[in-house]
């Protein structure tokens, strides 16, 4: 019997050690990226109704209540030439209510057109136009210090349906029963204006 020496045997089995270093390491890469892709898919996309926001009046403003409704948000704003549409989104509300939730966001991103404070925006808002409809605390809508939720509703990364700009105040966002974004209208389509009360019929 001829037996090979040490530095043989360790020349024949370094090969296959390599080997099957490689294929365990292969195997466990592959069933780590099946296991990331089963979380989520087990988790769904993300959706409107994941987030929660503060209201106008400091309370919290929780949309995966609004489940099984559809819901429009507007970035709004007290001194701007738009503003009258505060009307017709209460009209819209007092007459789509029980399948729309409307939310409000003032913000003060163009023009300078909401300066006010929470409370000072939330009295405008009553005095004028009598809204009863969601209105969320003030946020930005855009630039570096953009609010999350704008930033998923711009962002076709995040929302996986589009890429969207906010030119102007008003400017409002539909979202479907399950929180997903359907459409976007400039600031010049009216809340009561066909374009969006057709998803509503």
């Amino acid at each position: 019997m001829i037996y090979g020496s040490k530095d043989n045997c360790r020349g024949i089995l370094k090969p296959f050690f390599y080997e099957s270093v490689i294929l365990l390491i292969k195997n466990y890469c592959m069933i780590k990226s099946m296991m990331i892709a089963l979380a989520l898919f087990a988790a769904g996309p993300v959706t409107i109704h994941q987030f929660k926001v503060p209201s106008i009046e400091g309370q919290t403003i929780d949309f995966s209540k609004f489940k099984g409704k559809k819901v429009l948000i507007v970035n709004t704003a007290s001194k701007c030439g738009y503003t009258p549409q505060y009307a017709e989104l209460e009209q819209l509300h007092k007459a789509y209510g029980s399948k729309l939730v409307i939310v409000g966001f003032p913000a003060n991103n163009f023009g300078g057109q909401e300066p006010g404070s929470n409370a000072e925006i939330n009295d405008f808002c009553q005095k004028n136009y009598g809204v009863s409809f969601v209105m969320a605390e003030k946020v930005s809508v855009k630039g570096t210090d953009i609010h999350p939720l704008f930033k998923w509703l711009t962002s076709k990364a995040e929302n996986g349906v589009m890429d969207a700009e906010i030119k102007w105040n008003f400017t409002k966002f539909l979202l479907d029963e399950k929180g997903n974004l359907l459409a976007v209208f400039p600031s010049k389509v009216k809340p009561m204006g066909e374009e969006i009360t057709a998803y509503l019929k």
